[in-house]
């Protein structure tokens, strides 16, 4: 992917990477690192990287060879990456971090599946003398770092979008909520910024947490909540993600409703950037992943040589247990059929083969792109 986002988003996407590129030969200036007592190492360490699920296509196609590639480029090649996916399973991770520690890796990336259960195991990383860098979502217990979005707002750009494809008819029925995993923090963030927006400008008439952010527990979600409302009473749809969103409109043209309500959705997948296309979705969240992978990987990098994070991580967040982590905090866009071409074409997150298929030549067409 390369590094140019929508120009709309650039002044601020610009500095959260240069936060974290700039930086990169300044990262033993000043700041806190749990291993300070550590000798100095070398571009030689091993860097373990522990993600959550494969279920959400990102994790495998973006994040792991996004990080993997800039923990090679900052150490010369010389750094190994050790890699495991929990596959949503909560104890799998534990035992992961336990295998982790015991081949003694320099430094740990954890996207955890559970942020609450997974804190008793960064805890013996900490007692093991391996820093942890939480990504994507803050795991409890005594991370070293943090890097993700900015999740409050991606449930504000959502609610907006939302209340905007509404517009003067935002209050003549019901609006479901489709929130994700109560196990996982960034769930509760993107919920509380969407209720920001939301609260008292629609009549939210069902809400539910959806576990595991399974799409099929979002489609049974979806038919309760058209079984309790009425199928002619749903105006719109905040859905926390694309995979869900896939389940909820499925729910939706089974139960006959047409046309399709408003579908908000996350992370650009695929799938969810061809249902904008067709007029199924009306918006996604596009989380530009190199700068994230960058910032996860340039952290890790300084705490396992024993490096300060100041000039990496300007801003600070606090966990259950944890006050002020340094943090690198990454913007977002509002994903809709009129910016495809100038995001996730743009930065060659897909190509326009990948999206247009047969199917969607016509629909490709009318937005102009070839």
């Amino acid at each position: 992917m390369n590094a140019h986002l929508r120009r709309a988003a650039v002044a601020v996407a610009a500095t959260a990477m240069a936060v974290s590129l700039a930086a990169c030969g300044q990262a033993g200036d000043s700041g806190e690192s749990t291993s300070e007592s550590s000798p100095k190492k070398g571009d030689d360490i091993t860097i373990g990287l522990l993600l959550p699920e494969n279920q959400t296509a990102r994790y495998e196609k973006f994040d792991k060879p996004l990080i993997e590639k800039k923990i090679s480029e900052l150490t010369n090649g010389k750094a190994k990456v050790v890699y495991a996916n929990a596959k949503q399973d909560a104890t799998q991770q534990s035992q992961q971090v336990e295998t982790m520690i015991t081949n003694k890796v320099d430094a740990l990336i954890l996207d955890a599946v559970d942020s609450k259960a997974i804190a008793n195991s960064v805890k013996k990383a900490k007692d093991a003398n391996i820093p942890v860098v939480a990504y994507d979502r803050l795991a409890e217990g005594p991370i070293d770092a943090y890097t993700s979005f900015d999740n409050e707002e991606v449930g504000r750009v959502q609610g907006k979008a939302l209340l905007e494809a509404l517009g003067d008819k935002a209050k003549d029925g019901q609006v479901v909520m489709v929130n994700g995993s109560v196990t996982d923090p960034n769930a509760a963030l993107f919920k509380k910024g969407a209720h920001s927006q939301l609260d008292g400008k629609v009549n939210i008439g069902k809400e539910y947490d959806t576990k595991e952010w399974k799409p099929e527990n979002a489609n049974a979600n979806m038919e309760a909540a058209i079984s309790a409302l009425g199928k002619d009473k749903i105006v719109g749809v905040y859905s926390a993600n694309d995979g869900m969103a896939g389940g909820i409109i499925t729910a939706l043209k089974a139960a006959g409703v047409s046309p399709l309500p408003p579908v908000t959705g996350q992370d650009a997948e695929l799938s969810g950037v061809q249902r904008i296309v067709a007029g199924e979705q009306f918006m996604s969240v596009y989380k530009p992943y190199a700068p994230e992978a960058s910032a996860a990987a340039e952290m890790a990098v300084a705490l396992a040589k024993g490096e300060k994070l100041d000039a990496l991580a300007k801003a600070k967040v606090d966990s259950p247990t944890n006050q002020g982590v340094p943090a690198v905090l990454v913007p977002v866009v509002s994903l809709t059929q009129d910016n495809i071409k100038d995001t996730v074409i743009k930065d060659g997150v897909y190509t326009v083969q990948e999206i247009c298929t047969a199917k969607l030549k016509a629909a490709c067409d009318k937005l102009g792109l070839k």
